[in-house]
Order: C-alpha cells, then sequence, then structure tokens
C-alpha cells in the first residue's frame, strides 16, 4: 500500500474515498484510532492508503476533484 493523502481534516478522507469508492480503486484509512491517544483533538494527521498498482489512478482521481495532496 502507499500514502495516497495525509490530512488533518476529518471530512476530507470520506469524500476522498467516496470518489475512489466511484472508480473502483480500493483504499484504507490509516492513524483512525490515533485520536483515542490524542483526546480527539486533531493535531495527528489521518492517511489515506491505496494499493500500489492503484495509486496512479487514484492520484488522477483527487487531481481532477481539485483535492491537493503531495505526490
Amino acid at each position: 500500500m502507499e500514502e495516497l493523502l495525509r490530512t488533518n481534516d476529518i471530512t476530507l478522507i470520506p469524500y476522498a474515498r467516496s470518489l475512489l469508492d466511484a472508480e473502483g480503486i480500493d483504499s484504507f484509512e490509516f492513524d483512525v484510532n490515533m485520536s483515542v491517544l490524542e483526546g480527539s483533538i486533531g493535531i495527528l494527521p489521518r492517511r489515506l492508503m491505496v494499493r500500489r498498482d492503484q495509486i496512479d489512478g487514484a492520484r488522477r482521481v483527487l487531481r481532477q476533484a481539485g483535492i491537493r495532496f503531495e505526490t
């Protein structure tokens, strides 16, 4: 799996996942449970991961939706 997106915005990852799902791209959210350790204040970013063979397509989908991310 490769990291596609890292963010503290709790609304961005569900939006990105819905876009990816619509294109048949599998994704998985990492660091979800870290909010319990940090007290749910949002200082630790969550990561959206995709399969290595789907990373290029996933980046294309997010770019077309106007989502900014580091490559």
